[in-house]
């Protein structure tokens, strides 16, 4: 059973903190999982942040990477919205 899910962390930002009320979560999902899950799940569990999907884009330990990027067990994930200056 231990093969059966992997643990990250997500470092949320802007629009997604605000909504969540957290800078941080740590889920659980099957092995060979794309990155662009983890921003399914949020907005599945938080449709007003629908907006947000075409225009997200993924970090994994630091470096940005494509939708597709398969999770590896311990991964720092980041959501990455848009942010206007001011």
């Amino acid at each position: 059973m231990s093969n059966s899910e992997i643990t990250v962390t997500v470092k949320l930002f802007a629009g997604y903190q605000e909504a969540l009320g957290l800078a941080e979560l740590v889920l659980k999902f099957p092995p060979n999982t794309p990155v662009f899950a983890v921003r399914d799940r949020l907005l599945s569990e938080h449709p007003e942040l629908e907006h947000l999907r075409q225009i997200t884009r993924f970090g994994i330990n630091l470096e940005f990477v494509s939708p597709d990027t398969l999770l590896k067990e311990g991964d720092e994930i980041v959501l990455i919205p848009p942010v206007s200056g001011g």
